[in-house]
């Protein structure tokens, strides 16, 4: 937030649910800190007489804490209760989900979110596995799943399982593509729309989003022929994190950064 201080002259909107984010809070007149989802973006700039911006940067991450917190439930390095709930005030966790959703249910959120092939078999073990023991911890689905977990691949594929659970609890994609839609309404000719992804899921949507202004990528052409897209792409391929960074902050390794002018 400090870096942004600096970079930006005029004023700078931050949206975080992120309970320890207000303690990084800059004193300054020119920074509003809402402590919103993005998903609500038109709403709170209109409350604030704003109806339109130059410029808009969204990481997608997670912050580090609510992964290195182990009672957040975001993790399957260390048991805990299946929360992963980005906002404590929401009322469905993954617990919630694991007990509730059918087979059917549950083995389209393993393969939307988490891209899993064997999305049906994980439903499946998961569904025999609650009818004599609920899965309330992460050691729970774990013990229910683990069989499944290919040879040397283990961390990869419970990444994948709970990063499934994750954003089905958090509604990610869908408040992913609300937000994508409002930033293209509010941002003015030659302002910036710029995306931090961390997964292939996230990132298939913004580049797309940004290459034809659909979340399918689908390029529509005018009479002539004419590509017609409301960016500008300014990195086609993204920006990832050299060596250096990498060494100095290992989780960076997955982030991807894409910019676009809006034409």
């Amino acid at each position: 937030m400090e870096i942004l201080k600096r970079l930006i002259k005029g004023r700078l909107i931050a949206f975080d649910q992120d309970e320890d984010a207000r303690q990084n809070i800059p004193t300054d007149d020119r920074f509003l800190f809402l402590d919103q989802n993005f998903r609500f973006l038109k709403n709170n700039l209109r409350f604030n007489g704003i109806s339109s911006i130059d410029g808009l940067i969204a990481d997608l991450g997670v912050s580090f804490h609510q992964f290195d917190e182990a009672e957040r439930g975001f993790t399957f390095r260390q048991d805990a209760p299946l929360d992963m709930r980005m906002n404590k005030s929401g009322n469905v966790t993954a617990a919630h989900l694991l007990k509730t959703l059918d087979e059917t249910s549950l083995a389209d959120v393993f393969y939307r979110f988490g891209e899993l092939p064997n999305s049906r078999r994980i439903a499946k073990k998961i569904v025999e596995f609650r009818v004599t023991k609920p899965l309330d911890t992460v050691n729970d689905i774990l013990e229910a799943i683990g069989k499944l977990a290919p040879y040397r691949q283990e961390h990869k594929f419970y990444a994948k399982v709970f990063q499934a659970l994750r954003i089905s609890v958090n509604h990610e994609i869908d408040y992913l593509r609300e937000m994508l839609e409002q930033a293209l309404d509010v941002l003015k000719p030659g302002g910036r729309l710029v995306v931090i992804t961390y997964h292939s899921l996230e990132d298939r949507i913004v580049k797309n989003f940004m290459k034809s202004g659909n979340f399918e990528g689908v390029e529509n052409k005018d009479f002539y022929g004419n590509i017609e897209t409301p960016f500008r792409i300014i990195n086609r391929k993204g920006t990832t994190p050299g060596e250096e960074e990498i060494a100095y902050n290992n989780r960076a390794r997955s982030a991807r950064l894409r910019i676009a002018e809006k034409i």
